[in-house]
């Protein structure tokens, strides 16, 4: 590893030293100059190779995103994108380590860090501007999708990655590619759902559920779709969840015969009688036969505990 690190410093004063000569008076005196960039970015290219072989991820990223930088001045655009996201994949390795809590553990220490997404996703963002600008949204989107993917399971900023799901979602529309677009606006409803926002997380679930119900095959995931949003109303206003539940009805006549529909029925049954045991009861039942992801169990809490708090309304 040793070895690597040290051949791939060496190509980055190679690297530096070609840029240097290609500046000089005689470089453009000659016109040689193109050919000593073209030689140093790919001198750069290679030390990140080297970098990524001795596990040194910050530098590899770094050299990618020297090379990408030259591509973008010469005018390679495709190749200066495809260097950036070689940049955010390294990045996306670097781990670092809060000062602060550091300085009160004694070295060497033994701790699992988490990465540090902002290089990362400064890198896709420059890959986006220019995939955007290349008019390749079906990129853009997935880099988007990516951007989100960090926020959510590295940084935990919900609110941002909602904000990347969308502008993927958006760019998977104008390209036609419904059931990408839908995946990410149901991250964005759960995510919705999860910060409070309950009014357009029913809206994306409603909207999903009903693109599912035009086509045969997806026919069957409407039901998940309407129990989410019966939930989400649920959390709101009662009245509202049961005229939202004789919708869905009309609209997935399927809909009433299952576990989802009765559950959600039962359990607007004992808010109305302000039974708090019996909606625990219903729920355990129906988690003993199809077992409740962390999502539903969070809403399922929050709705239980406003009737708690709040006894008399309905």
């Amino acid at each position: 590893m040793a070895d690597n690190e040290q051949k791939a410093m060496q190509l980055i004063a190679e690297a530096e030293k070609k840029l240097n000569s290609s500046k000089s008076f005689f470089g453009s005196l000659f016109g040689s100059g193109s050919n000593k960039v073209e030689d140093a970015v790919e001198c750069y290219q290679r030390a990140a190779n080297m970098f990524k072989m001795a596990k040194k991820w910050s530098q590899a990223g770094s050299a990618f995103c020297e090379a990408a930088n030259l591509h973008a001045k010469a005018g390679s655009r495709h190749d200066a994108a495809t260097n950036y996201v070689d940049a955010s994949n390294c990045y996306k390795k670097v781990v670092y380590t809060p000062r602060p809590f550091l300085e009160q553990i004694p070295i060497p220490i033994s701790i699992h860090f988490q990465t540090d997404p902002n290089e990362a996703v400064n890198c896709l963002l420059k890959a986006i501007d220019i995939y955007t600008d290349m008019g390749r949204f079906t990129m853009a989107a997935k880099h988007h999708q990516s951007i989100a993917e960090m926020y959510e399971n590295e940084a935990n900023d919900l609110q941002r990655a909602v904000q990347h799901y969308e502008q993927a979602a958006d760019y998977f529309k104008g390209e036609e590619s419904t059931s990408s677009a839908n995946k990410c606006m149901l991250k964005v409803a759960q995510y919705a759902a999860q910060l409070e926002d309950y009014e357009k997380a029913i809206q994306i679930y409603e909207q999903v559920a009903g693109s599912c119900l035009d086509s045969s095959l997806l026919k069957y995931s409407a039901k998940e779709y309407f129990f989410r949003a019966a939930l989400c109303h649920l959390s709101v206003d009662l009245l509202n969840a049961q005229h939202a539940m004789e919708k869905y009805a009309q609209q997935y006549p399927a809909f009433q015969d299952s576990r989802e529909y009765k559950l959600v029925k039962t359990l607007c049954e004992h808010l109305e009688e302000q039974n708090v045991d019996g909606f625990t009861e219903a729920v355990k039942e129906y988690d003993s036969i199809s077992r409740l992801d962390q999502w539903y169990t969070t809403i399922l809490l929050r709705i239980k505990k406003q009737a708690n708090d709040n006894p008399d309304l309905r």
